[in-house]
């Protein structure tokens, strides 16, 4: 996660959005990272807007500004307005941003009636990671319990991996590595032992362990539809953490119905974290 770039978090006056921003500034606090609020309006409006929108708008900002102190009073915390869809201005954002994080189950633009879209288009196309917040994520979240990373034993996991064992090792909590595999999903599956697939696991996590010898490791190798498994290990975790563009048992993990099973059916946050083109 890029030291000097900012946690940027899409807010619209939700509940859910405040639950993001606590959530970011937790973040930022143990990365000693800044915190960017923004809200968005949309293009044929923008140059329309009353002082009656205009100053509701700076209501939004300052309540972001005002749950994010009083999780961190000395939070490094500034807002932005753009004029644009929520999804289009938090992609745009993302460009420069160490992550976005936008919260769910909201009444807002950022968080209402198509918040599964929206928050699926973010993560879909953001250039950075992406945490997608449920809106009663409790406030003591990120203190003592697991958590989970999806590991497919490809390249492109191992952002995800990283991230996972990053965060891990800021909370001071463990990790739950789950590596799931299924014959229906991977072409050439048949044949495929757990032995296998435990040493594909162990050689995914292997060097991240030596370089985090803080993080207490739990290895899971199931075959099992990969969403299932991680949709029912985040029973017992804070955070589940995901790579986009996998392949093998994680194939179009972001993409139409399995993004929104897992972004949308766990009870805690979900990161999503692009690989490298």
């Amino acid at each position: 996660m890029p030291v000097s770039h900012p946690v940027v978090v899409g807010v619209d006056g939700s509940s859910a959005a405040l639950a993001a921003v606590r959530w970011a500034t937790r973040l930022c606090t143990a990365r000693g990272l800044p915190l960017v609020l923004v809200t968005a309006v949309s293009a044929p409006a923008f140059a329309d807007v009353d002082d009656t929108a205009a100053s509701a708008l700076d209501r939004i900002l300052a309540d972001g500004v005002d749950a994010a102190r009083a999780v961190a009073a000395d939070v490094s915390v500034s807002t932005e307005t753009h004029h644009g869809t929520p999804a289009g201005v938090l992609v745009e954002r993302s460009t420069d941003a160490a992550m976005i994080v936008v919260g769910t189950r909201g009444l807002g633009e950022f968080t209402g009636g198509l918040s599964a879209s929206v928050s699926t288009a973010v993560a879909t196309h953001a250039s950075c990671a992406v945490t997608v917040v449920p809106l009663d994520t409790p406030p003591n979240e990120g203190t003592g319990h697991a958590v989970v990373v999806g590991v497919d034993g490809t390249d492109n996991s191992g952002p995800a991996v990283r991230w996972a064992f990053e965060i891990a090792s800021s909370r001071g909590a463990s990790l739950i590595a789950v590596h799931a595999w299924s014959d229906i999903d991977v072409p050439g599956g048949r044949g495929r032992s757990a032995e296998d697939e435990e040493a594909v696991l162990a050689e995914t996590m292997a060097g991240w362990s030596q370089d985090y010898p803080d993080v207490e490791v739990e290895r899971v190798v199931v075959q099992d539809r990969p969403v299932r498994e991680l949709v029912a290990r985040s029973a017992e975790a804070d955070l589940v953490v995901v790579g986009r563009r996998g392949r093998g048992g994680f194939t179009s993990l972001l993409l139409g119905s399995t993004s929104r099973a897992v972004m949308h059916s766990v009870d805690v946050p979900v990161t999503v974290v692009p690989s490298p083109v």
